[in-house]
């Protein structure tokens, strides 16, 4: 590659169709090879250098270098960067989604289920109505552990088919996460006492019965409880 110390060979290629590449053809020594030739009507074009920098000044941030910046400052993944920067209307998005935000998931919230259900619905980033103020406030809700991942999936739908904000459908819906521990440890509990073959079954070496449990208080809960706090008293319940 150029930008690995290499050179440029001048030669003609042809594509190879069933590997999928091209490869060299013959080559060609001088430029005169190609035919070249001066056009008699056309004047020499001579560019003033302090011309070409001013306008390399005003130019915008560039989709390389935006895609490095992200995987720098926001510490992305260079697939993700790669998708966010392919238009200047999905990187600016993702800027002012997690402005204040954790990147990465604000990333993934973008690129997935945003993404996702502007394909599904045939529309813009700019036609969505889940603008970005709107998609951030659901993950606000997230990180402070007002509603799981799970639920938020639920909550950006009907965000996306009524325009309506996060915290008014939560609320509406009553599906802030419970993060109560007496009414998880009760939750645990009845999930226990009504599964006591698989509890004496876990406790003989079944470990991985656990991930029953946790479904099955998750289940009790109607999926709002808080799934760190069901696994850490699940966990010492079951010891």
């Amino acid at each position: 590659m150029i930008e690995e110390g290499g050179v440029i060979v001048q030669e003609t290629r042809l594509w190879d169709t069933s590997r999928g590449i091209t490869r060299s053809m013959r080559s060609k020594e001088e430029a005169h090879d190609y035919r070249y030739f001066p056009d008699p009507d056309l004047l020499p074009l001579v560019l003033e250098p302090a011309w070409i920098e001013a306008i390399r000044i005003t130019l915008p941030e560039l989709p390389d270098d935006k895609k490095q910046r992200f995987i720098r400052d926001y510490r992305l993944s260079p697939y993700d960067a790669g998708v966010l920067v392919a238009e200047q209307a999905r990187a600016d998005f993702f800027e002012a989604v997690a402005r204040g935000r954790d990147p990465k998931l604000a990333a993934n919230w973008v690129t997935g289920d945003f993404f996702g259900a502007l394909n599904k619905a045939g529309k813009d980033i700019q036609d969505s109505p889940v603008d970005a103020g709107a998609l951030g406030g659901l993950i606000d809700l997230i990180s402070d552990n007002t509603i799981s991942g799970r639920i938020a999936k639920e909550v950006f739908e009907e965000m996306f088919a009524t325009g309506r904000p996060a915290a008014e459908i939560v609320e509406a819906k009553g599906l802030r996460q419970v993060t109560d521990t007496g009414a998880i440890d009760a939750a645990i509990a009845a999930v226990m006492a009504k599964n006591a073959d698989k509890v004496a079954e876990y406790r003989s070496g079944k470990d991985k019965l656990f991930g029953f449990f946790v479904g099955q208080v998750m289940k009790q809960t109607g999926g709002k409880a808080n799934p760190a706090l069901v696994n850490e008293i699940l966990r010492a319940r079951l010891a």
